[in-house]
């Protein structure tokens, strides 16, 4: 293993009869033995193809959204191009493993050679030399797996990622896409590799119908045969995979990217058409770092959730809660310990109060689920003392009303839609002094609860319609606000952090309609936010292309909001930019959604941010609010004991 393949004259062409089968000439251990040189020049457009190495690259670092800190493992590391690519852009931690020899020792020249910072060492990817809970994420590229004669020892190979992964660690698996292959596989092919040198291919399913044999001879038009290997791949369906993933303890299994050859000079072989499918290491709580010890609240996935469609905790809510985890457990010098029952919580955070050092609350749902309690949690806290992230009590029970927040928007002289607020009962009488078109919407409520496409009036007719809708279809029974209906631009300003100092302010969004039908109007429906499948599930939030002027006044205005209104730590404001430029606000979100994919998260992603980076800055500027006014209070003590 890891020496040139031996020389013409001991390496003859291996002729077979008509029928005979390829897996009768493969060698079980196959993949011990031809991994050299002549692998790296048969498979050179794809191996040796730096371009398509920084492509891979990218799309490595987005679909795990690394950090440079992080540590990560290319398992079946090859010469290490991956590895490599990582370290070149900052990556600190990064290590490959190969059972090559050969090319191990490859990879750590290069590194070498060109000054970049990654261990090469040679090992089996069944059994490796890592402690447990070792990385924060194990990359698998280029077809490396499927190569074993048992299917037991794939699994084996999976369990033992599983284990060297931290909890809720990242997997990235890039392999051919099993359907595909059968359907569509070249049973015979030939190219020349350079001027002198041609390989050929010949390919057959095995007898089960689960692996295809490749047979490869190259040919050197003046040396003859220098190579003719015979290998074998299990094909695997992404159903197959997931179903093997989640077997060994892998949660959120999604296929990312199914992907044709983007090089159509060269045969791509197996991977004409190849999949990335990406999952995260489902461990159990316990098994983190020790650190400052954090209490993360959570609605409760037990009992219903009006709020939800169905009114129930669905895959996509614990999809969110696995992304989380994995963010947060990434996060050192600090453990955490999650809330999610509601009937438990007062009790388990009353009995450790004294160790807890910060209560994330992301408890967005309300106390049992109840988005009128949302504020009690937070009292809650106060009663027994507990730091913790966002808004206090106050501030999430004045935002619940849009109206009240109008009135506070009103006294700061920033711009809202006039408005009238139809008490339960109430004919829509007082309407007459607004324009149409009309927004209808619950005065009480947040996440587009109660708002689609119905919700916009053109004529009386319409609006008696609008209210009936909520009413009725929603069952909704509090005041409805009524306001003007501002054609323009959606968009949504974020703050991370506490004005007037310590804060950022991110890339102001705009929510982008254009996928959906051209006779649905624009407005983020809960169709938008809650069913993807619908058909506004094609609206996407974009960065706002706007003036420097528009962009500052939209700032100070969302800043103003967010002191006067006493958010915390991050919060979230909605405004429409009407044609003649001037925006009004529409709402205010003190605590906004900390989802993988909600406006927060995507608004951090173009500062360059990623999902951990945004939950560690709100605790990070929580952190610092806390000591100053905990500073402040010692301050305070003191001049009145004096």
């Amino acid at each position: 293993m890891g020496n040139p393949p031996p020389s013409p004259a001991s390496r003859p062409f291996r002729g077979r009869r008509a029928g005979t089968p390829l897996e009768q000439l493969l060698d079980p251990e196959w993949w011990s033995k031809i991994f050299n040189e002549f692998y790296l020049k048969t498979d050179s457009s794809i191996v040796m193809n730096e371009g398509l190495t920084k492509r891979e690259v990218d799309l490595i670092v987005r679909m795990l959204d690394l950090e440079p800190s992080e540590k990560i493992l290319d398992l079946c590391c090859g010469q290490g191009r991956h590895s490599i690519e990582l370290a070149r852009r900052g990556f600190r931690n990064v290590e490959g493993l190969d059972l090559s020899e050969y090319l191990v020792r490859m990879a750590q020249r290069v590194a070498r050679q060109q000054g970049v910072k990654a261990t090469f060492r040679v090992g089996d990817a069944r059994s490796t030399p890592y402690p447990n809970n070792t990385f924060d994420a194990v990359i698998l590229m280029g077809n490396s797996f499927g190569y074993f004669t048992d299917k037991n020892d794939d699994v084996k190979l999976l369990r033992e990622v599983h284990r060297v992964l931290r909890p809720y660690g990242r997997l990235l698996l890039d392999l051919a896409a099993g359907d595909a292959v059968r359907r569509n596989y070249a049973k015979r092919s030939w190219e020349w590799i350079d001027d002198k040198t041609i390989v050929v291919r010949e390919r057959e399913m095995s007898s089960d119908g689960e692996r295809i044999i490749t047979r490869e001879i190259v040919i050197d038009v003046e040396e003859g045969v220098r190579a003719d290997n015979v290998y074998a791949i299990r094909l695997y369906s992404y159903a197959e995979l997931k179903s093997i993933l989640e077997s060994v303890g892998f949660v959120n299994v999604t296929l990312r990217i199914l992907m044709d050859s983007e090089d159509s000079s060269s045969d791509p072989g197996l991977m004409a058409t190849r999949m990335m499918v990406t999952a995260l290491a489902g461990k159990e709580d316990g098994e983190q770092e020790e650190g400052k010890e954090v209490y993360v609240l959570l609605g409760d996935p037990r009992i219903p959730n009006p709020v939800k469609p169905g009114s129930v905790f669905d895959e996509d809510d614990q999809y969110a809660v696995n992304e989380l985890k994995s963010a947060l457990y990434g996060i050192r010098g600090y453990r955490f310990n999650f809330i999610d029952n509601h009937s438990e919580m007062l009790r388990i955070l009353e009995q450790n109060r004294s160790k807890i050092y910060l209560v994330l609350n992301l408890c967005d749902d309300g106390f049992r689920n109840d988005p009128f309690k949302e504020p009690h949690i937070t009292a809650v806290l106060d009663i027994l003392g507990l730091p913790y992230t966002g808004a206090g009590q106050r501030c999430l029970t004045l935002c619940y009303d849009k109206s009240l927040v109008k009135l506070v928007a009103h006294q700061l002289g920033i711009p809202t839609p006039r408005f009238v607020l139809l008490e339960p009962g109430e004919a829509p009488l007082r309407v007459k002094g607004l324009k149409y078109p009309l927004v209808v919407k619950p005065n009480f409520g947040d996440n587009s609860w109660g708002i689609t496409e119905k919700s916009i009036a053109r004529s009386a007719a319409e609006l008696i319609a609008a209210i009936e809708n909520l009413r009725r279809e929603w069952g909704y029974s509090g005041p409805i606000l009524v306001e003007e209906y501002i054609e323009g631009e959606d968009l949504t300003v974020s703050i991370i952090g506490n004005p007037p100092h310590d804060y950022v302010v991110a890339p102001i969004l705009r929510e982008d309609y254009s996928g959906v039908p051209a006779n649905l109007p624009r407005i983020c429906t809960y169709q938008a936010k809650w069913i993807p499948a619908s058909s506004y599930g094609a609206v996407r939030s974009v960065p706002a292309n706007l003036s420097p002027s528009i962009k500052s006044l939209l700032t100070k205005w969302s800043i103003q909001l967010f002191k006067k209104l006493e958010c915390r730590d991050y919060a979230r404001f909605d405004w429409r930019l009407s044609s003649d430029g001037v925006p009004y606000l529409l709402e205010a979100n003190p605590n906004p959604g900390w989802v993988w994919d909600g406006h927060l998260r995507k608004a951090c992603s173009y500062i360059g941010w990623t999902y951990k980076r945004m939950l560690l800055e709100i605790i990070k500027r929580a952190e610092r609010r806390i000591m100053q006014q905990r500073n402040e209070a010692l301050a305070q003590a003191v001049r009145h004991a004096h």
